[in-house]
């Protein structure tokens, strides 16, 4: 009997192989990974990702129109504060989360009260045809409010034994992630997410291939895990999703599925503004 027949060679383990990855192009302490001209079409319904580290003095956004899109803002460090739709105004500290579901349209805006650092990421993702018209949900969760299950904390959908008390408006799961150096984690997608993408906040981590502090990487399509190891102690988000299968159609802060339906959501826009004085 050979050796081969009596201790039969272990079967390779498949590895999900990165698709596309970029370093994203910064605007001041900006850096946009994604946008639907170009990985937001791969990733979506995830179409635009921002990375934002500021350090300086306090600043204010202006209010701000969205139509057709939910944004969500995840702080992991310093604080910012928000005007919603409703003119309502608050602050949300690190670990914290804003979700905004535009819906047919609304105004926001925001700023930093005080000095000093503030990191996260910004993502926008499309809603479908029955929501992109729909009305506008404004929820914030406190740092503690956010569901962990391990060392994930569930910002969106469901992970183990957590799920987010933000209603997902199609499947998606959107994770926020710490290792320490030498630490694994395996993310394993539930069925049907076949988009899958992660970006580096901070250090260094492998999926196998390296990622390093502002990195993103969209993973090629299937329904296969990814296997992270922390290089160094670092932080990153992890996202995945059942494909939006409808067209982007774009205005200018606006992502709808179809050209009436962005005409419909601007011109709202534009009945808000008209009201607002």
């Amino acid at each position: 009997m050979s050796l081969s027949a009596t201790y039969p060679e272990t079967a390779p383990v498949a590895v999900r192989q990165i698709a596309k990855r970029t370093r994203g192009r910064a605007h001041g302490p900006i850096t946009r990974l994604v946008s639907p001209s170009d990985l937001g079409q791969l990733i979506k319904p995830f179409v635009f990702l921002d990375l934002f580290d500021y350090e300086g003095p306090p600043f204010k956004l202006g209010l701000h129109p969205h139509s057709g899109i939910a944004t969500l803002t995840y702080i992991a460090e310093g604080a910012v504060s928000y005007i919603d739709p409703d003119g309502s105004s608050g602050v949300l500290a690190a670990g914290g989360v804003e979700w905004m579901q535009a819906g047919r349209g609304m105004w926001h805006g925001g700023g930093l009260d005080e000095p000093g650092r503030t990191r996260g990421f910004q993502l926008w993702i499309a809603l479908p045809p029955e929501l992109e018209l729909g009305p506008t949900i404004s929820i914030y969760q406190a740092a503690a409010d956010v569901p962990a299950h391990g060392p994930a904390r569930v910002l969106l959908g469901s992970h183990g034994a957590a799920s987010s008390a933000i209603p997902a408006p199609s499947p998606i799961n959107y994770l926020a992630m710490r290792l320490k150096a030498g630490e694994r984690w395996r993310y394993q997608p539930p069925a049907g997410h076949t988009v899958l993408w992660t970006a580096v906040a901070a250090g260094a981590v492998a999926v196998p291939d390296e990622l390093r502090h502002g990195d993103f990487a969209a993973f090629e399509t299937s329904d296969q895990a990814v296997d992270f190891e922390a290089l160094t102690d670092t932080e990153f988000v992890v996202g995945s999703a059942a494909p939006h299968r409808h067209d982007l159609v774009l205005g200018y802060y606006s992502v709808h599925t179809t050209p009436a339906a962005l005409n419909n959501g601007e011109a709202y826009i534009e009945e808000i503004r008209a009201r607002q004085g």
